[in-house]
């Protein structure tokens, strides 16, 4: 499984980057499963509180689950450890997968900066593949227009391609 850590500040283009690219790998007729992380402080957005799910989930039940109509939802009354959500969101073994966030965890990253005070805080990151946006100097490959999608796709794709970034779990 190819795993790719897309990090950077808030309103830096890594959810934009991340829909892209997950288009990119479900092209190629490959499976993708996404792990974000939460940063904006506070509880994420609950189902409606009208629902059994929701309901069940506020009278402290542990984990709630909900399937039908060919998807499902699952609710956890506590934060598991990345490495458990890593593990549940690939349980059906995806051939990439894609995290927004975690930039502290281990793994392959691309780094979106807006500005050089970003990148003097986010480049002493491990295992740093690219960098986006304007950036004085790096070791690593550096993109400078974020706006630039076949310049993106095509840094994406040879990524995808190399055969020495796998992962497993």
């Amino acid at each position: 499984m190819k795993t790719l850590h897309i990090v950077g500040y808030k309103n830096s283009g890594k959810t934009t980057l991340l829909e892209r690219w997950i288009s990119v790998v479900k092209a190629k007729g490959l499976t993708v499963a996404a792990l974000k992380h939460h940063g904006h402080g506070g509880q994420i957005e609950l189902p409606s509180a009208n629902t059994d799910t929701s309901r069940f989930f506020d009278k402290g039940a542990d984990a709630t689950l909900v399937a039908g109509g060919g998807s499902a939802q699952l609710l956890l009354n506590n934060e598991p450890s990345f490495g458990a959500l890593k593990a549940l969101v690939t349980y059906d073994s995806p051939d990439v997968l894609l995290i927004e966030g975690y930039k502290d965890e281990r793994g392959a990253k691309v780094v979106l900066v807006r500005s050089c005070e970003d990148w003097d805080t986010l480049q002493e990151l491990e295992g740093v593949q690219l960098v986006i946006g304007e950036v004085a100097h790096s070791e690593y490959s550096i993109i400078k227009d974020r706006g630039d999608s076949m310049q993106l796709d095509n840094w994406f794709t040879d990524w995808l391609n190399k055969e020495d970034h796998y992962e497993t779990i």
